[in-house]
């Protein structure tokens, strides 16, 4: 009997792909980066192809290295990058246009614009959101506005709209399933998250033809399955989360009050607030968390657009370090003296300022300021933006949080958790399995075929690997942070 769950797990800058045991134990990986595409300041693209392309060619080899057979997979789960949007021919499945990522911000006018008319309160109401470039609903409108005939072609059906993972399991199934996970569809500023159903009045203020939209299914749901000749028999997936809720799934954070903060190419931090949903007053998201067994959580969100994404940026784009590894060390040798920061709002600041206009600064900056101090800086702007969350999550619930847990590919850096415990003065845990959200996805999947039998078993088999607590005195704490908020204050647009 097939006992293991192949997890997809497709990023922003890499699409990578997991093997997981039927006591989810992870026994391969496969990873493959690909284009970033920057056509004008503040545009990001992906080719749609190369999305795909990465994701089936990393899903196999996982397989292979787990030294696997395809009738060894039980089942297919899902987790992805989300917001960002894709359009394609229903009949062809050709894209209209690339990719436009999450990150993206050509639509900062018009969200601007829908502000200032009054509709933010009305779509902030339905969705939980706020307006901006960062969510799938601006994007689409962009797409059908520039691309050519895609309006009409849309209005007359010719058309599909998905978030990645919908483009994946289109793909997969070879066109035969056009669907959506409910996390991903809470994203899009088209969704209602009280209703749990596409909105009229949020689709025609974003223009959007209600016949270009997926069906929505429940996180553990039977989303279709693959064609035989992508893995030699066909596969059924039936797991599929957004990224950052497939993270805390897998960080078991099933019980309200329970926070989880991933850093990836952005860092997220995810506050479980149960079947209530969360209104927030500092700017802060609600959103959908999960839905399975019959259960609906919410959420509070804060999200940070630049996290691993800087650490690229010092590699790729200033050339500073050699790789992601190298800021450790690099950060141990900087002087501890504060002042230099480094405020990355390379495509605007998310949460709690949702300032689409900001832009990064180095502030700070002396005779003997070199790459150490500023690779330390780097790293040290994540932690404090996540401090800039945690104060707005409490003051939304009247109370700070007390544990964190952490995961994604920064967190690997013993230096970088223990500045993130000192810098918000919370205790923080390091999972044993720091790749949460491709083994949130594998939970998804396993607990709708039965490989996992329910939340609780997932929650009992949670480790943690590492405690960090806080050894920086408050002044300091306070010195730092205070030198932090002016060097944000100085990065922020007029409007």
């Amino acid at each position: 009997m097939a006992a293991h769950i192949l997890a997809m797990d497709q990023g922003t800058t890499s699409s990578r792909a997991f093997v997981f045991s039927e006591t989810a134990e992870p026994l391969s990986v496969a990873q493959a980066e690909f284009e970033q595409i920057f056509p004008h300041a503040g545009w990001v693209e992906h080719d749609p192809r190369a999305i795909w392309a990465t994701s089936l060619d990393t899903a196999r080899q996982a397989i292979i290295e787990a030294g696997l057979r395809d009738d060894d997979i039980a089942a297919i789960g899902i987790t992805n990058q989300r917001e960002t949007t894709l359009i394609w021919d229903r009949k062809t499945g050709e894209p209209v246009y690339n990719a436009i990522v999450w990150q993206d911000r050509r639509t900062a006018d018009l969200c601007a614009r829908l502000k200032a008319d009054g509709h933010e309160a009305m779509v902030t109401g339905k969705t939980g959101l706020v307006l901006d470039p960062y969510f799938s609903a601006t994007k689409i409108a962009w797409m059908l506005t520039h691309v050519e005939g895609a309006r009409a072609r849309a209005e007359a059906g010719e058309l599909a709209f998905g978030t990645v993972e919908s483009w994946l399991i289109w793909n997969l199934t070879g066109g035969t399933s056009h669907v959506m996970d409910i996390t991903n569809a809470a994203r899009t500023l088209l969704f209602n998250i009280d209703t749990l159903a596409w909105d009229e009045e949020l689709c025609a203020l974003f223009g959007v033809p209600a016949a270009l939209l997926p069906e929505v299914k429940d996180n553990c749901a039977r989303f279709g399955e693959t064609l035989a000749d992508h893995f030699g028999r066909p596969i059924p997936i039936t797991g599929s989360a957004g990224d950052q809720q497939a993270a805390s799934i897998g960080q078991a954070c099933f019980e309200p009050g329970m926070l989880k903060s991933t850093y990836g190419t952005g860092c997220f931090a995810l506050l479980n607030t149960g079947e209530t949903r969360a209104h927030s007053e500092n700017r802060l998201l609600g959103t959908i968390a999960s839905r399975f067994e019959g259960t609906l959580h919410y959420a509070l969100e804060g999200s940070i657009f630049m996290a691993g994404a800087t650490i690229q940026w010092l590699r790729d784009g200033l050339g500073l370090i050699g790789s992601a590894t190298e800021s450790e060390a690099l950060a141990k040798q900087a002087s501890d003296e504060p002042g230099v920061y480094l405020v990355p709002a390379f495509v605007g600041l998310g949460a709690p300022h949702w300032d689409a206009g900001a832009r990064g600064a180095l502030v700070g900056l002396t005779r003997d300021t070199g790459k150490a101090e500023i690779v330390r800086a780097a790293i040290e702007a994540v932690c404090f933006q996540t401090r800039e969350l945690m104060e707005a999550m409490a003051r939304d619930r009247g109370a700070p949080p007390e544990v964190l847990r952490v995961d994604g590919g920064m967190v690997v850096n013993d230096w970088m958790v223990q500045r993130l415990a000192d810098l918000t003065g919370l205790a923080v845990e390091r999972p044993r399995i720091t790749e949460t959200t491709a083994l949130g996805a594998a939970y998804l999947a396993g607990l709708e075929t039965g490989l996992f039998s329910s939340r609780d078993q997932i929650a009992e088999g949670w480790a943690r690997e590492a405690l960090f607590e806080p050894k920086m005195s408050v002044d300091e704490r306070e010195t730092r942070f205070a030198g932090w908020m002016d060097a944000v204050n100085r990065t922020l647009s007029a409007t």
